[in-house]
């Protein structure tokens, strides 16, 4: 009975990390060279209490499109890893932050021709309550260039290939890039 149970208990144990690895192969639908994990999109993956796995993500802005795309992926990735049951929960609290984009999913997006967010956008969502429901960003500095380095870069657009992107230019090479906003 008791080696029963310590079995019982292992197997979630084992089930969350099979899922945490298998979803860790999931890209985002339009950054294919970063998971949705190193982008702070899959937020937790646990037990809910009717023993189910439950997987939670959050869209990187209200309304972002891929979503449905991300929740198949996430599927696909359980079923492929004989996961189930379970079950995919979105969550718009906090809100997502490019705070918690991670360090390695920088460079890829820089080496993928991206530039990533520049600065710290507070994460105070991210940390659990604030002193403000409100908080302003300081203005941060352009953009630097993922093709050249420099950081003589101009702004073309508000929005570029994405709605969380922005269209940017090298002055010193003369690129166009994509530049992920921050949030």
């Amino acid at each position: 009975m008791t080696m029963q149970a310590t079995e019982d208990r292992g197997a979630p144990d084992r089930a969350l990390e099979q899922a945490w690895a298998a979803l860790e192969a999931v890209p985002d639908p339009e950054i294919p060279v970063v998971s949705i994990r190193e982008l702070g999109i899959l937020r937790d993956v646990r037990r809910a209490q009717d023993g189910q796995l439950e997987v939670v993500i959050t869209p990187t802005y209200s309304g972002c499109p891929a979503m449905s795309q991300i929740a198949e992926d996430v599927a696909h990735a359980l079923d492929t890893a004989q996961l189930g049951p379970y079950r995919i929960a979105t969550t718009l609290t906090p809100a997502w932050t490019t705070d918690w984009i991670t360090g390695e999913a920088r460079e890829k997006l820089r080496a993928y021709g991206i530039a990533p967010p520049t600065g710290n956008c507070g994460g105070g969502a991210a940390h659990g309550a604030s002193e403000s429901p409100i908080t302003f960003m300081p203005k941060l500095p352009a953009p630097v260039c993922p093709r050249c380095g420099s950081k003589h870069t101009e702004r073309l657009a508000q929005f570029g290939s994405t709605a969380c992107k922005a269209l940017y230019r090298c002055i010193d090479c003369r690129e166009p890039f994509d530049y992920f906003k921050p949030y």
